[in-house]
């Protein structure tokens, strides 16, 4: 790709996270205000659906929804909406920067998911940065060690990094046949209903900064979503992912500025340990991938 495309797709992705960690900041500066787990997921998606339209109009044309795949659509909402439960909760239950940190296991995951789950093969150098990162996870929680960060608030942490590497996976299979807005699309249509539903329970009357904050979470968080998508399109995965750890620099910014709180000592201990094994998988996974593409070409010219 030409080097003013992948700068593109590396400045979108770092808008991305930047959206998306100012989405956690809000969702946990709406918790302080009296707003429950229920209501500011019914909002991030509610809110999200016309940002997420306008970008398919103005786009590839709101035709693109039109889908023959439903029930891919609502397999990967359900898991979806699991997936939002734990991220949303490792916000509430952590500090910022901590919660963050939880984040960057997703290439972990992946990789074991990928293993034993899509049976891909994994040699042990993948096996090995698995296991480095899980060491930096111990690192940032400590169990037993009574400091900022829980048990229950660690494994709902670790449980949303599953949840999005599976959620990784399913992309990739409905992406062989799916435009990335039809998919972003349904996800939040599919998940008003439910959420809708469940708010029905926790209707509680806010102040108007409150309610801006709520739709603030959603439309920060559509335009989140919707930049991680167009990163895709002027760079690959390798290239954009490492800007993900930007993350830490935010949560730390907005755990400092909204609520007092910097990460603790053995955060900044284990993070750049789980950075490091993050980055090693995506490189490995890179260097393979244009090992196969070489053999092919080597193939194809023979």
């Amino acid at each position: 790709m030409p080097g003013d495309t992948i700068l593109k797709g590396v400045g979108l992705r770092l808008l991305a996270i930047f959206f998306l960690s100012t989405m956690s900041a809000l969702v946990k500066l709406a918790e302080t205000r009296g707003a429950t787990l229920i209501e500011t997921m019914f909002w991030r998606q509610f809110c999200a659906l016309p940002v997420v339209v306008a970008f398919v109009a103005v786009g590839p044309g709101l035709a693109t929804l039109r889908t023959t795949r439903f029930r891919a659509h609502l397999g990967r909402s359900a898991v979806g909406l699991m997936g939002m439960v734990f991220t949303f909760g490792s916000v509430l239950l952590l500090p910022l920067a901590e919660a963050t940190a939880f984040q960057f296991t997703v290439p972990i995951f992946a990789t074991l998911l990928g293993a034993l789950v899509l049976r891909e093969p994994t040699g042990w150098q993948r096996w090995g940065a698995v296991l480095v990162g899980f060491a930096g996870v111990l690192v940032v929680a400590q169990p037993g060690a009574g400091h900022a960060v829980s048990g229950f608030g660690a494994a709902v942490g670790l449980l949303a990094a599953l949840f999005v590497a599976i959620v990784a996976i399913l992309l990739r299979q409905l992406g062989r046949t799916e435009n990335s807005g039809t998919t972003v699309f349904w996800f939040s249509l599919l998940s008003i209903p439910p959420l809708g539903a469940a708010y029905a329970f926790h209707l509680a009357p806010h102040d108007p900064a409150t309610w801006a904050i709520l739709v603030g979470i959603g439309l920060v968080g559509g335009m989140g979503q919707i930049a991680l998508t167009a990163a895709l399109r002027h760079a690959p995965v390798s290239v954009v992912v490492p800007m993900d750890y930007s993350g830490l620099v935010w949560a730390t910014l907005y755990g400092w500025a909204l609520f007092g709180v910097l990460p603790s000592a053995m955060t900044w201990a284990g993070a750049p340990i789980i950075i490091a094994s993050g980055l090693f998988i995506v490189w490995r996974e890179h260097r393979l991938g244009r090992q196969k593409l070489a053999a092919a070409s080597a193939l194809e010219d023979a």
